[in-house]
């Protein structure tokens, strides 16, 4: 089922909401992707896997997929799209749910922790790095790789369908890293069906033009009491070792996994150790009394 979500005046969410498959399901898990991606990079077959379990919801930010496009005319900051996951889980009736973060959508979820933990069974972050500190202390981690930093400063660059699909499979290509295969066509499927369902091939920009501010809080990630999970992909270019580590030092309840060969790409290969990790930290996590 799929239903659009109001979240602030003129702002609609597309969300979808997939039933548990499984005859014991546990609390919810609500997916929250990264920058200019929509829920549909979330590969159908990881969320199948998780459904076997809980009730999954996925949804679009905003300026992506099928949710309001109108950041010129309604700018936002990236707590705006905090608050949106949890106007997403009000709109299900959903009062605590095992929550999910890739890359932004890890920094996102690391704001949950912090100001509603109160909503979250359990967090399990990865392909992202700690919130950080407001004074900038902390270790000197590695940054992006510098080829991946040259093709985002294309992102906004116009280009037709095909050129835009090129550009966008060339991105995947670079984000998978070398630690598993690539395949071009897998990502090319992928991305038109993003494209056929936003209904646009423009690439979206909005979330490398809002507003940051809010985030400097990685000094209060040692109190985070909710059990959460960090998985390393060693083969990340966007957040390198030792960033998934440093995270999980930081966090008052902490815990780190590795998976082989993943890059910052949820690539056939990885979607079964992937979804056993995150199905390892949901199914253990005790429900409220």
């Amino acid at each position: 089922m799929d239903r659009f979500v109001d979240v602030a005046p003129d702002v609609r969410l597309w969300a979808e909401d997939i039933a548990p498959t499984g005859p014991e399901p546990g609390e919810p898990v609500l997916l929250v992707m990264g920058a200019g991606s929509s829920a549909l990079v979330w590969p159908d077959v990881l969320v199948a896997q998780l459904a076997e379990h809980h009730r999954v919801i996925r949804y679009d930010h905003r300026d992506t997929g099928r949710s309001t496009a109108a950041f010129d005319e309604h700018p936002y900051g990236i707590t705006a799209l905090a608050a949106d996951a949890i106007a997403v889980l009000d709109a299900f009736d959903i009062p605590r749910a095992h929550v999910v973060g890739m890359s932004m959508g890890g920094y996102l979820v690391q704001l949950l922790l912090l100001d509603h933990p109160e909503r979250l069974a359990s967090a399990t972050l990865f392909c992202t790095g700690a919130l950080p500190t407001a004074d900038g202390s902390g270790p000197e981690l590695p940054g992006p790789d510098p080829a991946l930093l040259r093709l985002w400063g294309e992102m906004d660059d116009p280009r037709d369908l095909e050129s835009e699909l090129a550009w966008r499979i060339e991105h995947w290509r670079l984000l998978n890293g070398t630690g598993t295969a690539f395949d071009a066509a897998e990502f090319r499927a992928l991305e038109e069906r993003v494209i056929a369902h936003s209904g646009r091939h423009e690439a979206v920009v909005a979330h490398a033009r809002m507003d940051t501010d809010g985030i400097e809080r990685g000094s209060e990630l040692p109190g985070v009491t909710v059990p959460t999970l960090v998985i390393e992909a060693p083969e990340d270019p966007a957040y390198p070792p030792p960033n998934a580590g440093h995270l999980a030092r930081s966090l008052g309840r902490g815990r780190l996994v590795r998976i082989p060969g993943m890059g910052h790409a949820i690539n056939r290969t990885v979607i079964s150790p992937l979804a056993a990790a995150i199905l390892t930290q949901s199914t253990h996590t005790p429900a409220p009394a």
